[in-house]
Parts: C-alpha cells; structure tokens; sequence
C-alpha cells in the first residue's frame, strides 16, 4: 500500500482542482461562455474521479484485511473529496439554469 500521507494529498489535490474548476464553470455560465464552462466541468470531473479512484483504492485494500492507521490528513481529503462532489452536483445546476435563462 502507498503511504496514507501520499494517497491524502493526491485525493486532496484531485478535489481542489476538481472545485476550482467547478467555481470557473460557474462563473463562464455566467456570462454565457457555455462551451467553455462544459469544457471546465469535463476537466472538473476528470480530476474528481482521479481523486475518487484514489479514496477506492484505500477502501478496497481494507476490504482486503489490509487496515489502514487513521489519520487526520485522510479525514480532512475525505471532507475535500465530499465537497469537489457536491461542488459538482451545484454547478451542473447553476450552468443548467444559466443555460435556460439565455
């Protein structure tokens, strides 16, 4: 198994992008650049599910007998990974009523 610090940061990093790139997609929705925010929000998704396959991977080694030691850094990319995907789900909505507004 990767060390749990290197496995947290990754999923930490895979969210932060994934959010920034959701907040981006927001604000070209806003001024009606659609192209570009589904551009951001592919990029966003592909970020996420990057970091997500990372969170799998920890949970299918310990499905396995493989425990892993808890720790605050893993708690603290679970809560980042949690936001990036309600972030996601919040964008989809903003652009998609953008989009009708037009």
């Amino acid at each position: 198994m990767e060390g749990i610090e290197l496995v947290s940061f990754t999923i930490i990093a895979c969210a932060g992008t994934a959010r920034s790139l959701y907040i981006e997609a927001i604000r070209q929705a806003k001024v009606q650049a659609f192209i570009e925010a589904d551009s951001l929000m592919d990029e966003g998704e592909k970020m996420f599910i990057e970091g997500h396959a990372a969170h799998a991977k920890l949970i299918q080694e310990e499905a396995g007998g493989h425990k892993s030691e808890y720790a605050l850094l893993l708690v603290h990319a679970e809560d980042q990974l949690m936001s990036a995907e309600a972030f996601g789900i919040l964008a989809r909505e903003f652009i998609d009523i953008y989009k009708r507004l037009v």
